[in-house]
């Protein structure tokens, strides 16, 4: 058991985590509606949180990198809680002026990416630790934190109604405090090992060079740089569909703000679902089936079964099997990029390939709130589901995609590197590393 509790650690702080979060997504908007009344205003708020996280997945790796993975994290949470703590202090005493106020949404989205990649770094030596599959430890770890938003969600609703938004963001400062202690008492620094082939250089170094390193790893491995790409195009439909066409159908469709919550919520619990299922059955599905399968469910389906508008019945039934694909595809892409990635590189990987997923969500909510004006909300409901169509059946043309299988090793701790052909052609080598990805 006390080889588990690291893991069981992480799990539970990806739930805390996740429940603050949610908290403050809901309580600094409606803090600065509140104060202001101006939407502009939230809306430069929200971009500056925005800014901060971007701009952090792409220069923190390093820092993470060179730092003990636990110290990282915790002093990552405890940067976050003082953005968030600072908020309620201040307006209670001097007052919170709205410049002040975007600084510390912009210290706070700056923060909680590295802790989220730090965390990311325990969880590797966490799983081998615990003796369990990478498949079922990333699971874990991918339930835990949508269980904390599906709960966090309504939950920070309301308390904004019965407490107000301040008190609320002392909650999420209290959950914050709570992950930092309980990593810093049960979770074990990860252990150093020696540098993979090829990562040895990379180790060391100025900030920028091991910066570039991070970038030139990303860019020599074929299989993560189609899976950024793939993330890249889906984030920004993701960011279209909740941003702009759900709340459309929910408008012009269900004519009811209940209903589009209940289907929100029948999305994740499929997607919670489809976690689990991962977690028991991962280690034993053959990765590039599975991967196409997701995204037919995920995105296709979703998109033809809303631009129907069948009855409530119907779509709360699909949209729930649709979450399934959107549970698999988390954890089964966090198990790649465990395997493939070496860990002297992972915390530079891991942030840059979420600030590419991320790079084009706004592009994807303008992109769907001008379909919506020019077409209308089938068109644009269609068309979304065609370019989710087009990523599914990718991996079923390009050879690239056939490394899905080829990197599931049965090694250790990650980290071979990108698999290399031989001269003679051929499909490419089994992979070193643990089983998993990101």
């Amino acid at each position: 058991m006390n080889r588990r509790v690291p893991l069981l650690t992480l799990v539970t702080v990806s739930a805390i985590s996740a429940l603050g979060t949610a908290a403050t997504l809901l309580a600094i908007p409606w803090f600065v509606l509140q104060s202001t009344g101006s939407g502009t205003s939230t809306g430069g708020v929200a971009a500056a949180e925005a800014v901060g996280l971007l701009c952090s997945a792409v220069l923190a790796g390093p820092v993470v990198d060179r730092l003990p993975a636990r110290t990282a994290s915790v002093a990552a949470d405890l940067l976050t809680a003082l953005a968030i703590g600072l908020i309620p202090v201040l307006h209670h005493t001097v007052g919170m002026p709205l410049p002040a106020l975007a600084a510390l949404a912009l210290l706070a989205g700056a923060t909680r990416s590295p802790a989220d990649t730090a965390k990311q770094l325990l969880l590797a030596d966490a799983i081998e630790r615990a003796g369990t599959s990478v498949e079922r430890g990333t699971s874990a770890m991918e339930g835990a934190r949508r269980i904390g938003i599906m709960a966090g969600t309504p939950l920070a609703g309301l308390l904004v109604a019965s407490v107000g938004s301040v008190p609320t963001l002392c909650a999420d400062t209290a959950a914050l405090l709570l992950s930092a202690a309980l990593v810093l008492a049960l979770v074990p620094d990860q252990p150093r090992t020696p540098a993979a082939p090829g990562a040895s250089a990379a180790s060391g170094g100025s900030y920028g060079d091991r910066l570039r390193a991070g970038f030139a790893y990303l860019r020599q491995d074929r299989l993560l740089r189609a899976m950024v790409g793939v993330l890249l195009i889906t984030n920004a439909l993701d960011s279209g569909l909740n941003a702009v066409l759900y709340p459309a159908y929910g408008t012009r469709v269900l004519h009811s703000s209940s209903l589009l919550g209940v289907m929100v919520t029948a999305i994740g619990v499929g997607a919670l679902l489809g976690t689990g299922l991962h977690g028991w059955f991962g280690h034993r599905w053959p990765r590039r089936p599975v991967f196409v399968g997701c995204f037919l469910l995920l995105g296709a389906l979703r998109c033809v079964v809303l631009a129907h508008q069948p009855s409530v019945a119907v779509l709360l039934a699909a949209l729930a099997v649709s979450g399934v694909g959107s549970g698999v595809i988390s954890p089964l892409m966090m198990s790649v990029a465990y395997e493939r990635v070496p860990e002297q590189l992972r915390g530079r990987v891991f942030g840059l390939v979420v600030a590419c997923a991320l790079a084009a969500t706004p592009l994807g909510a303008l992109t769907a709130g001008l379909l919506l004006d020019r077409l209308d909300l089938t068109r644009a409901l269609l068309l979304f589901g065609g370019v989710y169509l087009s990523i599914a059946l990718a991996p079923l043309r390009f050879t690239v995609w056939r490394e899905l299988n080829a990197c599931r090793g049965g090694g250790k701790r990650g980290g071979g590197g990108p698999p290399q052909r031989k001269r003679g052609g051929g499909p490419p080598p089994r992979l070193r590393g643990s089983r998993r990805a990101k």
